[in-house]
């Protein structure tokens, strides 16, 4: 019933910060999957007779990956397997779902936001019994036992029926297909004041949301519509699609460009927000006004205590580094930490473990808190719904008292997507090879005051992580950061993040490319961005 088949490496298995991306067509290849889960269980010790969670968000290729896994599980000895029906867990459910029934760990099938097809991306990734995913020593043992693999063992058993609740047995091992939704949604309203929310939708507060066809359609109209109250029809595109609908499941201004014209109507809604294609990440947009990740993250912190979850107040708040100073005001004002990682959900795991942080954020619409190990749409859009129901005032007031007290910090990522990996290595090789000669050096009328390739020193486990992108830091307290993406599966792309803080309320109503017009032209002149990648624009700006 279990055999074991021989096979041999690809040298392609190198888990990016987010497990192994790759086209759909790759993973289609003989044994490419089977050998990297069974790289997954090789690198692990003492999960005999444990439980492990599957799932993903439904993508083109998940389910028959789904299959595969369960097989391999029974075959390597696991007792238990928790999956997602119909193979559907968003990412922050798979983590609960993970925590909830004390699982050994867990297989995330998704490439997040990035879209879905026969031709498109597929991703791989492993989440540890935090629920959080594998931090790099383990996802480095991954790596190196791809590139000497000989084989790996499956169950060979018929297909298990992804699509009708209860137990099954594989080869000895306990499938459990469950409900995809029911325990994140009992696990939301024990962090929110779902009364006040759903009088506030009652009283005529209009919001809309966008699931861009992708995970969290089953979530959002479970809570938003069934147990809050929102209108029918709130919930857009609620159904997930193996291809996102054709879409490009990001929710940020160009893939939900819809929404935001929406927003920007007259008759816009009071509140309108998307997710993406595994429910990690969110788009919050007020009436006439687009909030940023960055500073989303600063005023869910801010007012964090008016949610029942949070009314004891908050350990710290980390941000990753190339999201805006915006939180460290807020951390400063309430006299808690404030914590600056790499680029990476798995570098707040130990932060949350160890009670240092409460609250998280990604300027890459990425925000979550400790209730799991990975970023959270959809409860994003709760603390945000929470806030409005008890401020009972609109986005755009809480925003604009948010900068007066704070100060605001002008922000904007442009994304140049798909750049020939040489040129763009070649752009940071550059600009690491000037760091000690850049401080002092003016440009218009910008002084640079520090210039570092960013590392970062664990509080928690001293691990230290070397490379993780140029800061150019000016005197008043703006920045320019560069760094290539580890999220893509094809090609480089260079992120560059522009950011300037203004303290003056009066100068807080400018365009935001205009606010950082002269960043934006020192960035180019540091960097020879059109030079060096060709491009004369960014792909995105967000």
């Amino acid at each position: 019933m279990t055999k074991t088949v021989n096979t041999t490496p690809y040298t392609d298995q190198k888990p990016g910060t987010s497990g192994l991306r790759k086209k759909v067509p790759v993973f289609q290849q003989p044994n490419y999957a089977e050998n990297f889960i069974q790289s997954i269980f090789d690198s692990l010790e003492g999960f005999a007779g444990k439980t492990l969670v599957i799932g993903g968000d439904g993508r083109f290729y998940n389910r028959e990956v789904i299959q595969i896994a369960i097989k391999m599980a029974a075959a390597n000895g696991f007792g238990r397997v928790l999956v997602g029906r119909g193979g559907i867990l968003s990412t922050p459910a798979a983590s609960h779902v993970i925590r909830k029934y004390e699982a050994f760990g867990g297989i995330v099938l998704s490439a997040s936001h990035n879209p879905g097809g026969p031709t498109e991306d597929f991703g791989i990734k492993y989440n540890i019994g935090n629920g959080g995913p594998a931090p790099e020593k383990v996802t480095d043992a991954i790596y190196a036992h791809t590139k000497t693999i000989e084989r790996y063992k499956i169950a060979d058993v018929a297909d298990v029926n992804l699509d009708a609740e209860g137990e099954q047995q594989v080869a000895g091992m306990t499938v459990q297909v469950i409900n995809p939704v029911s325990d994140y949604a009992e696990l939301m309203e024990t962090l929110f004041d779902f009364p006040a929310i759903r009088a506030h939708l009652a009283g005529g507060f209009r919001i809309v949301f966008d699931a861009m066809s992708a995970v969290t359609g089953p979530y959002a109209k479970e809570i938003l519509e069934n147990r809050l109250g929102a209108a029918k029809g709130s919930v857009l595109n609620f159904v997930p699609l193996p291809d996102f609908g054709g879409h490009h499941p990001d929710p940020n201004l160009v893939h939900a460009r819809a929404l935001y014209e929406e927003m920007m109507g007259e008759n816009a809604p009071d509140f309108g927000a998307a997710s993406d294609g595994d429910g990690d990440r969110n788009l919050i947009i007020g009436k006439g006004i687009f909030v940023t990740p960055s500073d989303s993250l600063a005023m869910l912190a801010a007012n964090a205590t008016l949610a029942p979850g949070y009314a004891k107040g908050l350990a710290g708040i980390a941000r990753s580094m190339p999201t805006s100073g915006a939180a460290d005001r807020v951390a400063q004002k309430l006299g808690i930490g404030i914590y600056e990682t790499p680029t990476g959900w798995k570098f707040f795991g130990n932060l949350l473990d160890a009670g240092l942080a409460t609250i998280c954020g990604e300027e890459s619409a990425g925000t979550g808190s400790s209730h799991v190990r990975e970023k959270d749409g959809l409860w994003a859009v709760l603390l945000w719904l929470n806030i409005l129901a008890v401020r009972k005032e609109s986005v755009v007031d809480i925003a604009r008292e948010h900068w007066t007290t704070y100060g605001r910090n002008y922000y904007s990522r442009h994304d140049y997507e798909e750049v020939d990996s040489a040129a763009a290595n070649g752009l940071m090789d550059a600009l690491r090879s000037q760091l000690a000669t850049l401080p002092g050096r003016k440009l218009g009328d910008l002084t640079i005051e520090m210039a570092d390739d960013f590392s970062y020193h664990d509080p928690v486990d001293h691990s230290v992580s070397n490379n993780q992108g140029i800061r150019i830091l000016f005197k008043g307290g703006s920045r320019v950061v560069f760094r290539l993406s580890g999220t893509g599966t094809s090609g480089a792309t260079l992120r560059v993040y522009i950011e300037r803080f203004e303290p003056d309320a009066t100068k807080h109503d400018v365009d935001t490319q205009v606010a950082l017009a002269d960043l934006i032209e020192a960035a180019d002149a540091l960097a020879g961005i059109k030079e060096r990648t060709g491009r004369t624009e960014p792909t995105v700006i967000t």
